[in-house]
C-alpha cells in the first residue's frame, strides 16, 4: 500500500467511513489471473462427471425396458411355432424308436421270462399284442426261427455267428430233475462220500481181441443183431475173472462182507435224461453169444424206456465202456453196494516194444478199476485185473 493509500484509510477511519479497499484490487488480480491460467479443459471435466451422473440413471432404467421388449418378441416368434407343431406332428408318420439298451420294450411278464432262459432278443421282435407288446408266442416263434437259420446254416457248411453276450447275463435254462436224475444224484452222493475210493489202471494188448473180431466176421457173421462186438468180449472176461477172483465179486453190509455166488452183471447204459445199468443175471452160466444178445435186448429196453425195475437193481459189479465215444481212459464211481466198477476205453494204435525188443504199432486198451476198499484191497485189485488182461490177451478162452 503506498502513501496516499495510508492517508486515506487514515482520514476514513477519522470521519467514520467505511476504508475504501484500493488493496482489494490487487488482491483480487492473483486470483483472477489463477482462474484465468486454469484451462477450459478443466471446467469440461467438471461438468461432465455431472452430464454422466444424470445420463446413467436413464440408461438403467432403459435396460430393463429392452429385456422386456425382446422377451415379448421372443414369446410371440414361439407363439406361432407352438401352435403349429400339432399340425406339423399330425402330418407325419410316427417316427420309430431304436430300441436301444436304454429304450424299454414292451412285453408280458411271461415273455420276459421265456424270452431270459431261450436266449431271444426282445428287441428284434414285433409283438402282436395291443401296441406291439411282444407275448410268449412272439419268443417262441422267435426262437424256433433262430433254431432253424441255424440248422441251415450247419448243414450249409457256413458257421452262425457267436451271440455276443455280456458276463453273468447270458440265457439260462432250469431243467427240472427227472426221477432217474434224482436217484442217480442220491446214489452219487451215497457212494463218493463214505465209500472209500480206489483205482488201479492197466493197458491191455487188444491185439488178438482184435483178431478174433476179425475171424468172426470172416466166418459169415453177417445178421446185425447176432454181431459180437469187442464189449462183448469184454464183459464175458470180465464175469470169468469175477468167477475166478470171488472174492472180488462182493459188497460191504455194515459189519460184514458179503461174497455172491452168482455173478450178476451190470451194464451201464447211457439216456437221454441220464443213465441206467441193466443187469445180466447168473451171467457166469452165459456163453460169449447170449451175454451178447441179452445186452442187446436190454440196451434196446432201457432206451425206450420199457424196462421192469428189478431188471436194472441189483448187480454185483457194472462195466462202463466209453471206447465207443472217443474216450481213451477215465475212473468210474462205484455204484453202492457194489465192490467195484470197471472203465473201459477206446482201443488205439501206438507204438510198443514187442518180445524181439522191436518198435512196432500195436492196439492197445486202458481199463480202470474203481475199488471200495472196504471190500477189495490193492493186492486183491491187482489179481483180478491180472485174471482179465490174460482173457482178453487170449480171447479164445472167451469162446469155450
Amino acid at each position: 500500500m503506498g502513501s496516499a493509500g495510508r492517508w486515506n484509510a487514515h482520514r476514513n477511519l477519522c470521519r467514520g467511513e467505511a476504508p475504501v479497499e484500493e488493496e482489494k484490487e490487487g488482491t483480487k488480480e492473483p486470483s483472477e489471473k489463477k482462474e484465468e491460467k486454469k484451462p477450459e479443459g478443466t471446467k469440461a471435466k467438471e461438468k461432465e462427471p455431472k452430464e454422466e451422473e444424470k445420463k446413467e440413471p436413464e440408461k438403467k432404467e432403459e435396460k430393463p425396458k429392452e429385456r422386456k421388449a425382446e422377451k415379448k418378441e421372443e414369446k410371440k416368434a414361439a407363439a406361432p411355432t407352438a401352435e403349429k407343431k400339432p399340425q406339423a406332428e399330425a402330418e407325419k408318420p410316427p417316427v420309430k424308436i431304436d430300441k436301444g439298451e436304454g429304450a424299454r420294450v414292451k412285453a408280458s411278464p411271461v415273455a420276459r421270462r421265456i424270452a431270459a432262459e431261450l436266449g431271444v432278443d426282445l428287441s428284434t421282435l414285433k409283438g402282436s399284442g395291443p401296441d406291439g407288446r411282444a407275448t410268449e408266442t412272439d419268443v417262441r416263434a422267435a426262437a424256433k426261427t433262430a433254431a432253424a437259420v441255424a440248422d441251415r446254416g450247419v448243414r450249409e457248411g457256413k458257421p452262425t455267428p457267436a451271440p455276443t453276450i455280456k458276463a453273468g447275463e447270458g440265457a439260462r435254462t432250469r431243467i427240472n430233475l427227472s426221477g432217474m436224475r434224482k436217484i442217480i444224484a442220491q446214489r452219487l452222493v451215497e457212494s463218493l462220500g463214505p465209500v472209500p475210493h480206489f483205482y488201479l489202471n492197466i493197458d491191455i494188448d487188444a491185439g488178438p481181441l482184435m483178431a478174433a473180431r476179425a475171424e468172426l466176421k470172416s466166418a459169415g457173421e453177417g445178421a446185425e443183431e447176432s454181431k459180437i462186438t469187442v464189449n462183448d468180449f469184454v464183459l464175458k472176461a470180465a464175469v470169468e475173472a469175477a468167477a475166478k477172483v470171488p472174492r472180488a465179486n462182493a459188497s460191504f453190509d455194515g459189519d460184514a462182507i458179503v461174497q455172491y455166488a452168482d455173478v450178476d452183471l451190470g451194464i451201464a447204459v447211457a439216456l437221454e435224461d441220464g443213465l441206467l445199468t441193466p443187469v445180466v443175471r447168473a451171467a457166469q452160466n452165459k456163453s460169449l453169444r447170449e451175454i451178447s444178445e441179452a445186452v442187446k435186448d436190454l440196451a434196446h429196453r432201457a432206451r425206450n424206456k420199457r424196462m421192469k425195475p428189478e431188471e436194472f437193481q441189483g448187480g454185483t459189479f457194472t462195466v462202463s465202456n466209453l471206447g465207443g465215444y472217443g474216450i481213451d481212459n477215465f475212473l468210474a464211481i462205484i455204484n453202492p453196494p457194489q465192490g467195484f466198477i470197471l472203465s473201459i476205453g477206446a482201443i488205439r494204435k501206438r507204438a510198443v516194444v514187442d518180445n524181439s525188443d522191436q518198435i512196432i504199432v500195436g492196439h492197445r486198451m486202458s481199463i480202470g478199476m474203481s475199488c471200495d476198499h472196504r471190500v477189495i484191497d490193492g493186492a486183491l485189485g491187482a489179481e483180478y485185473l491180472k485174471e482179465l488182461r490174460h482173457l482178453l490177451e487170449n480171447p479164445a478162452l472167451l469162446l469155450v
